[in-house]
């Protein structure tokens, strides 16, 4: 009697104590300043790894680019300002790149946006001894793009309209490096749509070590088919047009090309007869003679590294040797791992070939010299190498798939020293000798905790630790985010979180909403935070839903072959896993198996209607944001990555396509697209709209005019989080 009193009492005081707290809002979270998170990005390491640069803002000098040093984190002094380059302090520095002895700055200004990593700007070249700046090109012949020094900071590599140009900053001349760009059909020296969204890069130009040669990419666009969008506001729509390769179709011809500076001319790389393949990089190595070009057939899976000998003179085109290949059954992930170490003669490069992503050494014969590290996880990111100390520097998913920690190991040794000692996710950002480096944690219910470590992972200071951001948090009521697993049909086990509603009940039953992604390159189930998505969550908690994420097969970090098992026939074996969720929740006393949604963006949009279709006897309600309705739409390189092409895998694209299933669709079914998508176009939505008609079902649908993929500007998050809101109170 007694334990029964004490426990009606201690409930009591949690429902007293919440309902005291005030209630999350759409506007609070997406439109106010009140849940603002301290974070630390932009610093750039100084030549001497102990101080860093960072681009703030003054009232009395605009922009600053100001010098710290790590350990005291004290400001040493300002390097350049808005009013030093400019003479204002109105004109803003959008970025800033270093000459390799610091005695120079590239400034980028006025800057535009074109996709998603591409962008040009007024560039300037600010002397920081003199104090002196200059723009680095006549602003009358178009802005500039990808503007780089060239190792002794003479020089300045920089793209305009398709071209390839050279500016000698002592003489203030500029030569053209190409002359045949034009859009739509010649790039040089950037990378085409595709390579830009998939390969993620957009500068396809590199100087020598030396800097008097220049690597560069030439795409010729000519067969690619144009794809169109309507940008409203005018009377008349504009058109605008970008070359689109789409699954099965004609992607660029690339060519690489290797510019002397002192010649004054190009020639062409011999990298095969094969021309429908890709290159997704190319790096100097420590030899000025050798370039390494990045072979990859169009399956991508068979990667090659091939090697130029750059000796060899004459207006002949450059012979090449294969010097690394590796095969695989499905496909081969690309990134910027490679690292040519100072000997001359070896490499670093990470690879699945024993069924986990791990770091290898390579001779330039293609040996392995060694497998650096092993064991049944994955390497997440790799930060480096110290040739000092020769030690490799990384994260990995050695704790848990839904963790992140620091490693670093001696090249030569069999296993890795954890730098990262709090639970959770640990990423890390090192200084230029890896004397240093910049923790960030988190953990699912926690904000950033942000700390400088020496190379041993000893804490030195502590940077950032969201105090104000807990303490904001702490008076509102919310649900801590809890970790399961469940094991599917297939009897794998697979990881989820969730967010049970405030004040939970177990008695009682709740109505649930599913938050996925589920596809390939990204998990939702990590031990970090959230940002507002976690605010958006907890506010569904507020108000009586319990909130669930799972990560599928084919989700990341837990080896290749769980990663690898959705190839040739994306949405399969995901949509199982979902349906398998839906069935696990709906056996839970606490759940009402009656009242099962589910809500994703891009990937997550289109497993949502594969759920609301294949799945339509589990899921009552599903909001599909910007979502892939059919394999087809969409483009050459991410697409065959996972399926080969239409032609060669008809049944893989059509039977796991959601327009081929809206017949199934029962439940209320909420579609929103931006209708200047440049990734997912809003085709993708327009198809499953027709389909929707010609089976007479019911649904709702939402555009967003001139908006990408990202779906953002002005009041446009809070409109559709609002519109989100209301539908789920409305149908779950």
């Amino acid at each position: 009697m007694k334990k029964s009193f004490l426990l009606l009492t201690a409930i009591f005081f949690v429902i007293a104590t919440n309902a005291q707290k005030k209630e999350l809002t759409n506007d609070l979270i997406w439109y106010s300043g009140e849940f603002r998170t301290e974070y630390v990005s932009g610093l750039r390491s100084m030549n001497d790894g102990v101080h860093y640069t960072s681009l703030e803002y003054s009232d009395e000098n605009g922009s600053e680019i100001v010098k710290y040093a790590y350990s005291t984190g004290e400001k040493v002094g300002v390097i350049a300002s808005s009013k030093s380059i400019f003479g204002k302090k109105e004109t803003g520095i959008d970025d800033y790149e270093f000459s390799a002895d610091e005695s120079k700055l590239l400034i980028s200004t006025d800057t535009e946006s074109i996709y998603r990593h591409s962008s040009r700007a007024q560039y300037y070249v600010f002397n920081i001894e003199k104090a002196k700046a200059f723009p680095l090109a006549d602003a009358e012949k178009g802005k500039q793009r990808l503007a780089t020094f060239s190792p002794d900071g003479e020089k300045v590599a920089f793209v305009r309209k398709n071209n390839l140009f050279i500016s000698d900053l002592k003489y203030r001349t500029e030569v053209k490096v190409t002359s045949d760009g034009l859009d739509n059909k010649i790039i040089n020296g950037a990378t085409d749509w595709v390579y830009e969204e998939e390969f993620g890069f957009d500068r396809g130009f590199y100087w020598s070590p030396k800097g008097d040669r220049i690597a560069y990419y030439k795409f010729d666009e000519t067969e690619v088919k144009q794809f169109q969008m309507a940008m409203y506001g005018d009377l008349y729509p504009d058109q605008y047009t970008f070359k689109y390769p789409k699954a099965g179709e004609a992607n660029s011809i690339v060519n690489i090309y290797v510019y002397d500076v002192t010649a004054n001319a190009s020639r062409m790389v011999n990298t095969g007869s094969e021309t429908d393949i890709y290159f997704p990089r190319i790096k100097w190595t420590k030899n000025n003679d050798e370039l390494c070009i990045m072979r990859m057939n169009r399956h991508q899976n068979h990667l090659e590294f091939l090697f130029t000998d750059l000796r060899e003179n004459g207006p002949f085109e450059i012979s090449t040797r294969v010097v690394y290949s590796e095969k695989s059954e499905t496909y081969i992930d690309i990134n910027d791992n490679l690292i040519f170490l100072a000997d001359g003669k070896t490499f670093l490069w990470n690879s699945e070939r024993d069924g986990y992503n791990h770091i290898y050494q390579f001779d330039t014969n293609g040996n392995m010299v060694r497998q650096i590290t092993s064991g049944n996880w994955d390497v997440i990111d790799f930060y480096g190498y110290s040739e000092a100390s020769k030690t490799i520097f990384y994260s990995s998913s050695e704790v848990s798939a839904m963790e992140q920690h620091v490693y670093s190991q001696g090249i030569s040794k069999k296993s890795g020293k954890q730098l990262s000692e709090r639970k959770g996710t640990n990423s890390a950002a090192f200084s230029s000798t890896f004397d240093y480096y910049i923790n960030y944690h988190s953990d699912a219910n926690t904000p950033y905790y942000i700390t400088l470590h020496n190379s041993k992972g000893k804490e030195i200071r502590m940077l950032k630790d969201n105090k104000a951001m807990k303490e904001t948090l702490a008076g509102y009521a919310t649900s801590k985010k809890e970790f399961f697993t469940f094991t599917n049909s297939a009897g794998i086990e697979l990881n989820c979180w969730m967010i049970k509603p405030v004040n939970f009940d177990a008695s009682k039953k709740y109505p649930v909403y599913v938050s996925i992604y589920g596809g390939p390159g990204h998990n939702t189930v990590t031990d970090a935070w959230g940002g507002r998505d976690y605010l958006w969550h907890q506010m569904l908690a507020e108000k009586g839903y319990m909130v669930v994420s799972c990560d599928p097969r084919g989700t990341m970090y837990r080896g290749r072959d769980f990663k690898h098992a959705t190839y040739k026939q994306l949405g399969k074996l995901e949509t199982e896993d979902f349906i398998d969720l839906a069935k696990y929740l709906g056996k839970q006393a606490y759940v009402d198996a009656n009242r099962i949604g589910i809500q994703g963006w891009s990937y997550g949009g289109y497993m949502t209607s594969l759920c609301m279709t294949k799945g339509a006897e589990y899921y009552k309600m599903g909001i599909a944001v910007a979502p892939v309705t059919n394999w087809r739409y969409y483009d050459s390189i991410y697409t065959e990555r996972f399926m080969q092409t239409p032609q060669e895998n008809a049944e893989g694209y059509d039977d796991n396509s959601p327009i081929n299933h809206v017949n199934l669709l029962t439940g209320k079914y909420l579609l929103v697209h931006g209708s200047a998508d440049d990734n997912v176009h809003y085709q993708n939505s327009m198809e499953m709209v027709d389909a929707l008609v010609k089976a007479n079902k019911k649904f709702d649908l939402f555009i967003y005019p001139n908006k990408n993929h990202g779906i953002y500007g002005g009041n446009t998050r809070l409109h559709l989080f609002n519109m989100m809101l209301d539908f789920v109170e409305e149908n779950l």
